[in-house]
């Protein structure tokens, strides 16, 4: 597909979950049915190899085979799609970028190096040998909270500057924090800023561009349709948006502050409460997944707070 700029990087774009066996191993014909769902909710995008696509724990061949089943889809949909080259190694992250140039996705995702915190000087020259190799595909740079090196928004026009071909950032917005929101509206000239899923519509408010979504993980049917009435009823949309987090901090945050679960574990139990597509329960060893006979309870409460996201299912 054609390159993407920071003006086409918007919406809500749904992230591609690794689908996995009771063994762990990636199941072909349900990461394939997994796309077919996500392309027939035409989202605003699909992206590949997020912390919900556990980069992290892929052989370089699986990589491959995600990769190319993602791309081969997207484009035969006309769906725009980026491809995560992440890897906590520079070294692995950039090989996997010159893997999957002649797929031409409309982007590429990836991390700073994450094993000793970098410099900004040191992001710089990461980022501008990941530039320089991607063949003109653009970056879009993933920094997520636990990130080793976290960039405060007044470190992105310098980025922006060294690194012409980044378009975008995926970042955490200090919990819907206004003075966050002032300096990303003050250092994001020329730049997608996207924020998490379940404050889409107060990021857009904002200023921010649109969110890889955790929503989507739920129901990526309804996550489509809630980004579209942000559109048309902003106030509708906003209304729905007050429900999602409540039922995020009631049902779902506490996996995390209490439980210790990581963040990703909550994305896939969202898909099994969605139960939209058989991505399987358990995330790939060593990490602890919820407990799959939590879903009857949860979904119940989750249909009494947001139905919109059970619609159909």
């Amino acid at each position: 597909m054609k390159p993407l700029n920071y003006n086409g990087i918007f919406g809500n774009w749904a992230t591609l979950l690794l689908a996995t066996d009771k063994h762990g191993a990636i199941d072909r014909d349900k990461q394939s049915d997994e796309i077919d769902i996500l392309i027939a909710s035409r989202p605003n995008g699909i992206y590949s190899n997020g912390t919900a696509g556990e980069f992290y724990a892929q052989t370089e061949e699986e990589f491959d085979l995600i990769s190319r089943l993602l791309a081969e889809k997207c484009e035969k949909a006309g769906i725009a799609f980026q491809i995560g080259v992440s890897h906590m190694s520079p070294q692995i992250s950039l090989e996997r970028l010159l893997r999957v140039r002649h797929l031409r996705p409309g982007a590429v995702q990836l991390i700073l190096p994450d094993w000793f915190p970098v410099t900004l000087e040191e992001a710089v020259i990461f980022l501008q040998k990941m530039e320089s190799e991607a063949d003109e595909i653009p970056l879009i740079l993933y920094n997520p909270p636990h990130a080793k090196k976290v960039l405060e928004p007044a470190d992105w026009p310098l980025l922006k500057k060294m690194v012409p071909s980044l378009q975008g950032l995926k970042v955490f917005d200090r919990n819907g924090d206004p003075e966050w929101y002032r300096q990303m509206r003050e250092h994001s000239r020329e730049l997608s800023i996207f924020i998490p899923g379940h404050r889409l519509v107060t990021g857009i408010r904002e200023g921010a561009r649109g969110a890889y979504s955790n929503m989507a993980c739920l129901n990526p049917f309804a996550a489509q349709r809630w980004y579209e009435l942000s559109l048309t009823g902003p106030e509708a949309a906003l209304e729905l948006e007050q429900r999602i987090n409540t039922f995020m901090s009631q049902w779902i945050a506490p996996f995390i502050t209490k439980g210790h679960f990581p963040n990703h574990a909550c994305d896939r139990f969202m898909a099994l409460l969605g139960g939209w597509a058989d991505v399987g329960e358990h995330l790939r060893w060593p990490y602890r997944s919820i407990p799959a006979g939590l879903v009857p309870s949860i979904r119940k409460e989750a249909e009494a707070i947001i139905p919109e996201f059970f619609e159909g299912l």
